[in-house]
């Protein structure tokens, strides 16, 4: 039987965090590249660091697009290169542009997510949830049939993703994740860009002590 399954893709790479000094410090990072699909036909969720690995895992599979859950570096650095690889669409939230510019200058993702937005992929449906607050175009991507929710940084086992940034809310990450993301059921399965997933249910009782601690 040709069954449907999700398959993760570890890859590594380098983030520029700004200490305070002359220049930004270099620190490792492994990120979660998702595969959701078939022996035929696969949809990816974010590109990061090392296109060669997520090409060599779709193999000769048909790429039906690839949907970046937000614009920072180290979920689309790949983006373009394996694009050309697997001669697939990149789609990215246009709040997202300004990050995307910043590692790719002019080339731009070829199709604008919105929120509600669905793919289909080997009869399974994924449904884009806009969730602001860790960059403005955030998105997650929710698989009710797969009892799955893709997270990118919006939310991981212990919390939200990080709102260091000028640009980013902690309220908007709370509101999105308590208004997008809660109303899952429980037993739904979260798999972040980074670490090892969670569940809902898992997260939910946690949420006074998120506000308690502005983080």
């Amino acid at each position: 039987m040709n069954e449907v399954r999700v398959e993760c893709v570890t890859t590594q790479g380098t983030i520029l965090v700004d200490r305070g000094g002359a220049e930004p410090e270099a620190f490792p990072i492994e990120n979660n590249v998702w595969i959701v699909g078939d022996d035929e036909q696969v949809v990816i969720i974010d590109a990061s660091h090392d296109a060669g690995a997520i090409a060599e895992a779709v193999g000769d599979r048909e790429t039906l697009g690839i949907l970046l859950t937000h614009g920072h570096n180290d979920h689309v650095n790949a983006a373009v290169e394996l694009a050309q690889r697997l001669d697939a669409l990149i789609h990215l939230h246009p709040d997202d542009l300004f990050l995307w510019s910043g590692t790719h200058g002019a080339r731009l993702p070829d199709i604008e997510l919105a929120h509600a937005a669905s793919f289909m992929v080997s009869g399974v449906e994924l449904t884009t949830l806009h969730t602001p607050g860790h960059t403005p175009g955030s998105v997650c991507f929710a698989a009710p049939s797969l009892e799955t929710v893709f997270s990118g940084d919006t939310l991981f086992q212990g919390g939200p993703g990080a709102t260091r940034w000028e640009y980013s809310s902690f309220p908007e990450i709370i509101d999105s994740i308590s208004t997008r993301l809660f109303p899952l059921p429980g037993e739904t399965s979260v798999r972040p860009g980074h670490g090892a997933g969670t569940t809902i249910a898992s997260e939910q009782p946690a949420l006074e002590n998120w506000l308690a601690r502005g983080w």
